[in-house]
């Protein structure tokens, strides 16, 4: 396969999906993940002194202080 066989490969499905977008139906659906335990947040309260993490600096409210993953 050249390049001008492949560009024009990538015309032609860039517009199908083109065509199809807007059309009831037409966005795929993906199925639904199950988020890892590290993504759980915990509730802490707003820090407006150090980070939790790194008390040498001030909190920028990341919130990587309030994930199990850390």
């Amino acid at each position: 396969m050249n390049e001008d066989a492949l560009r024009a490969i990538i015309r032609d499905t860039i517009a199908r999906v083109s065509a199809r977008a807007g059309q009831p139906g037409s966005e795929p659906s993906l199925p639904q993940a199950t988020p890892h335990p590290s993504a759980y947040q915990y509730a802490l309260p707003p820090s407006d002194g150090p980070c939790i993490i790194e008390p040498g600096v001030a909190c920028n409210h990341c919130g990587y202080c309030q994930t199990h993953g850390h």
